[in-house]
């Protein structure tokens, strides 16, 4: 098939929806299909207020229009309830074209924790974006639960993978080689965005010993430089720098308690790294009951409990979640349609 993306969260953005699509991509490609992204990087865009790192598109239903009509493609899907996500909403509607969506991001929690939205009217915004779509493909059974319980309809699961080789147990960088060499032990870990939804606070002020190490940028990092000098800053990893950065670790902490699912939380366990999190979907469904991680209210507890935790037994449970497997759920949900269709004239 010829399969239509938009999102508007994209290269250069760091983040779990930009490292999920753009692994889907190649997937897809892998296995046959022809992907068109639409895409930030084609539009004139604006910096997010808050967060000027994501850049918005400024009035893109036309363009939108233009490279969808280009493309003719044979399914559409819609990753995010952005700019670009609503232009997209808009055009198959009017062309009444099927199309699925996706719930990466907790964006009703999101714009609380930013600007004291009530969740409510978020969550009205977001059932009226959603409604229409044929399937919206959630992450775990967690996210579907509360958004079932809010009056979302027409969810199907979309898991996530781990690429197990790059994200592996790598003795030698706990050496003095190693990323952390000079750092005091045990190094307790939190890679991700820093920013208020993350929670990332929550880690940095526990009691802990050794050391805490932050790995990733975003709008909170220079204040919490500022407030924490004791955590070692790293910025942001990628590739076989960032592998090495999780299996030179201790413990993994992730504090964040809005995340649909924490693809970290997969890179971490790939790594051989055990995990401490609050018991709250994405790390109950990830880890669950499985000894490689303790979900704790009592987040300094489950850092301490989860030292010593058997690597093995980590890489083990982190191999059960594959990209092919994502992929071929993402695939049983698009709606494809007749590329006749493209004969219509336009509304």
């Amino acid at each position: 098939m010829r399969i239509l993306v938009v999102s508007d969260a994209w290269l250069p953005q760091v983040n779990g929806v930009v490292r999920t699509l753009d692994t889907l991509r190649r997937e897809l490609e892998q296995e046959g299909h022809e992907v068109v992204m639409v895409t930030p990087d084609r539009f004139r865009t604006l910096p997010c207020p808050t967060y000027p790192e994501i850049r918005l598109a400024v009035r893109p239903f036309r363009l939108v229009a233009r490279l969808i009509e280009a493309a003719q493609p044979c399914a559409i899907h819609i990753a995010t309830e952005g700019p670009l996500g609503w232009a997209a909403r808009r055009y198959c509607l009017r062309r009444r074209l099927p199309f699925t969506t996706a719930y990466h991001t907790k964006f009703p929690e999101y714009i609380k924790a930013r600007f004291r939205v009530p969740l409510r009217l978020s969550y009205a915004v977001m059932r009226r974006f959603h409604s229409p779509s044929s399937r919206v493909m959630v992450a775990t059974q967690g996210i579907e639960s509360e958004l079932r319980q809010r009056g979302f309809h027409h969810i199907g699961r979309w898991s996530r993978g781990v690429d197990t080789d790059l994200f592996r147990p790598c003795p030698e960088a706990r050496g003095a080689s190693g990323p952390f060499a000079g750092l005091l032990g045990p190094i307790f870990l939190y890679v991700g965005r820093v920013a208020v939804e993350k929670n990332v606070e929550a880690f940095l002020a526990l009691d802990l010993p050794g050391t805490k190490v932050v790995v990733g940028e975003g709008p909170q990092l220079e204040e919490l430089r500022r407030r924490y000098p004791a955590t070692h800053f790293a910025g942001a990893k990628f590739g076989e720098d960032l592998a090495r950065h999780y299996a030179a670790a201790d413990v993994f902490v992730f504090p964040s308690r809005t995340d649909t699912f924490g693809l970290v939380l997969l890179e971490a366990l790939a790594s051989g790294l055990p995990v401490a999190a609050y018991p709250v979907p994405g790390p109950l469904d990830v880890i669950g009951a499985s000894p490689v991680g303790q979900l704790r209210e009592d987040l300094r507890g489950a850092a301490l409990a989860a030292l010593g935790t058997d690597p093995a037994a980590c890489r083990a449970h982190a191999l059960d979640f594959s990209w092919a497997a994502s992929t071929r759920q993402f695939i049983e949900n698009l709606a494809p349609f007749e590329t006749t269709r493209w004969r219509e004239p336009v509304l």
